[in-house]
């Protein structure tokens, strides 16, 4: 059996963004219904571009 382990939350720094109404929209459709958040939604795709660009070493690992 494995040891319960309390997760940490890693540090946050609030940034103010501007995204287009449309793509706001798209991902609200997205999210809807299921059991994240825009932020949370954000941050996992802004991850998955930076995973990408690396693959592709189109940026400093």
């Amino acid at each position: 059996m494995s040891t319960f382990k309390i997760p940490i939350i890693p540090s946050t720094t609030q940034r103010s963004i501007r995204f287009p109404n449309n793509v706001i929209d798209e991902v609200e459709e997205l999210i809807r219904g299921k059991e994240t958040t825009f932020t949370a939604f954000v941050v996992e795709a802004t991850r998955h571009a930076i995973d990408e660009l690396k693959q592709d070493n189109l940026i400093h690992k």
